[in-house]
This record gives C-alpha cells, sequence and structure tokens, in this order.
C-alpha cells in the first residue's frame, strides 16, 4: 500500500494509478494527491502502449460526446428567441462599453454556467465572476457583482484577515498572512496561441469595468489572484 506503507496492497486507482489496501487508505489518498477516483479518459497514451482497450476507451468517449450534443441541441430553452435576443443584448451592451463580449455554443459548461446580466434602469452590467486562488488550489464564483465595485472590494472577503470568514480564511491562509503589497491580480489573455500563454494584470484600486474594457471575455471574466513573493508559471503581458 502506497498510503500505509503496511498492509498488502489489493486496489489500484484508475485515476493516479496509486495502491491502497482498504478504503480508509484510498479516502486518504484521494484527500492528500486532491484526486477524484475517476479514471482520465482523455490521458496521453503513447503509441507503443497503445491496445484495443484504448481504442475501445476512445470510441466510447466519442460516444458520448456525441450523445452530450445531441442532449444540448435538443434543450429548448438555449434555442428560445428570447435567449438569443438577450444574448445579443449582452454582447451589444459589452460593445458599447468597449468590451468583447464572446458567448458559446449550447453545450459548453461556461455558457451553461453564466448568470451575467444588464439592468436597463441602473444601466450598468451584474458580472458572473470567478476567483482563482492557485497557490492554495481554491476557486469561487460571485453572481450579480456589479460593475463599478473595485477589484479591492471584491476580494475583501478572501483576503482581507478582518473581514474574511474563518472558514475561507484557514483555506486561503497564505493569502491573508500576506500584505496586500503582494498580491497580485492576472487575467488571461484569450485568442492566443497555447505555447505563448499570456496574462495581463489588473489594478485592484480600478473598478471592475474599468479593469475588463479593451479585453476579449469569453462568456465571464476569471481573475487569478496570486502572490507576486511566491513562484508561478503566469507570464504577464510585456515581461
Amino acid at each position: 500500500c502506497e498510503t500505509c506503507n503496511e498492509e498488502e496492497a489489493k486496489y489500484r486507482c484508475p485515476r493516479c494509478m496509486k495502491y491502497s489496501c482498504s478504503l480508509l487508505c484510498v479516502k486518504k489518498h484521494k484527500l492528500a494527491l486532491s484526486c477524484n477516483g475517476v479514471r482520465d479518459k482523455t490521458a496521453f497514451v503513447s503509441v507503443n502502449e497503445f491496445t484495443d482497450l484504448n481504442l475501445l476507451s476512445d470510441y466510447r468517449f466519442l460516444e458520448d460526446v456525441g450523445r452530450t450534443a445531441d442532449a444540448a441541441a435538443r434543450y429548448p430553452t438555449m434555442h428560445s428567441p428570447a435567449t438569443k435576443k438577450l444574448l445579443y443584448c449582452l454582447r451589444n451592451k459589452a460593445r458599447k462599453c468597449n468590451i468583447d463580449l464572446r458567448t458559446l455554443p449550447v453545450g459548453f459548461t461556461k455558457r451553461r454556467e453564466n448568470s451575467t446580466t444588464f439592468n436597463f434602469m441602473e444601466k450598468k452590467f451584474y458580472w458572473h465572476l470567478k476567483l482563482v486562488f492557485p497557490h492554495c488550489h481554491a476557486e469561487y464564483i460571485l453572481k450579480g457583482v456589479p460593475e463599478d465595485k473595485t477589484l479591492t472590494d471584491i476580494l475583501k472577503p478572501y483576503i482581507d484577515p478582518v473581514e474574511t470568514d474563518p472558514v475561507v480564511c484557514q483555506r486561503l491562509k497564505i493569502y491573508t498572512m500576506s500584505p496586500q503589497s503582494d498580491v497580485q491580480i492576472l487575467m488571461k489573455i484569450e485568442n492566443r496561441k497555447q505555447n505563448s500563454v499570456r496574462y495581463n494584470e489588473l489594478d485592484a484600486s480600478r473598478s471592475l469595468l474599468d479593469n475588463l474594457k479593451g479585453k476579449i471575455i469569453i462568456e465571464y471574466p476569471t481573475l487569478f489572484v496570486v502572490l507576486k513573493t511566491l513562484k508561478n508559471d503566469m507570464v504577464v503581458l510585456g515581461q
């Protein structure tokens, strides 16, 4: 057993191939490695190791993709005139704010999740926002974030040692214990080649709208909160 190193192994994880001896060790290894125990159907297999089982697995995977796409195409709400009109309105209003908002086809997860709205009475966006804290492997979804709210105020419930919820504070301890000057907010630049991924650095003192101007947004913004003192592989544009 690769978890307790005591008992003889009886099980092998389909995801990470770790050997375990009991249900307790299986749970421990999942917790320690953040492993879900589900086989990765898209994992790379070299030609030399490719077998009939791999071919069958790929075939079944493509069948699942076809069924999912067909089910999405039959979903009536996503194809209703009201939905299409709403998406056109969102894109049009964003364009007037100098934001290139792009929506995905029916069936994509981000399309289904997106809850961004435009309030015609107040004449402003309420964004669906995703916050990613890479150093703690944590993600949070925010709904109805007003466009005029500053990034500092948006992040306060997560990295401010005073205003943060105790549970969140414990999970993001490395952020709450670091000075605010070390916090850097990045957003991925869309439509770049996979081997040249770059990020824009955002201004925490400015509003969400000001930071999104002149940028391409696919469905909703995803902000990466990193610490300058810790090493990460995110390259800021211009560096």
